[in-house]
């Protein structure tokens, strides 16, 4: 069985920026290159999932995610960080246009998304996380059965004082690897 750390992708790995479609406006978040290539080392693996809510509004399209997704796996791998899937959900269930309104099982705070790459990865619940930077992400990954761990980044500094004292908390993801150290 493997050791996964479920990822979100915007606030956690990438700086926060509205409806982010361009490799051109990527940017990693502070210390996120590093803490991957540490809690690599630590034996875990990395699966992204993430809401795309701008798929659902028409602001881009699913192959302008891939695209994006694909650019950012291709500069991690450069660092030794292999991500094994990148899972989204291009759905909202007030604003989305066409097929893509929908209420699913896909969208965080659901897990479905995770709920996948547990059974396709033959994923460890016992040793694996979700990490991520709004409280959906964090409901998420407890929904799915793993702990959650949010991140100081992103939204992390606003959705803190909704989880404090129910999830651990951690300033990045290089903090993370040193804040999963101490709990082996």
């Amino acid at each position: 069985m493997r050791k996964v750390i479920f990822l979100d992708r915007d606030g956690t790995i990438n700086i926060e920026k509205s409806y982010l479609h361009k490799w051109e406006d990527f940017e990693f978040e502070k210390n996120a290159i590093e803490g991957l290539i540490e809690l690599k080392n630590l034996g875990y693996e990395f699966i992204v999932v993430t809401n795309q809510s701008g798929i659902a509004r028409g602001y881009y399209t699913e192959n302008d995610l891939r695209i994006l997704n694909k650019k950012m796996v291709i500069e991690l791998q450069k660092h030794g960080v292999t991500i094994l899937e990148c899972y989204y959900c291009p759905h909202h269930p007030d604003n989305g246009i066409g097929h893509y309104k929908a209420v699913c099982e896909c969208r965080k705070p659901n897990p479905g998304m995770l709920l996948e790459g547990i059974e396709k990865y033959n994923v460890d619940i016992e040793n694996s996380f979700m990490v991520g930077d709004k409280k959906s992400d964090l409901d998420a990954g407890e929904k799915a059965g793993l702990k959650s761990i949010l991140v100081l980044s992103g939204y992390g500094e606003k959705t803190k004082i909704e989880v404090e004292g129910k999830y651990l908390i951690a300033k990045d993801l290089l903090d993370i690897s040193k804040l999963l150290k101490c709990i082996k």
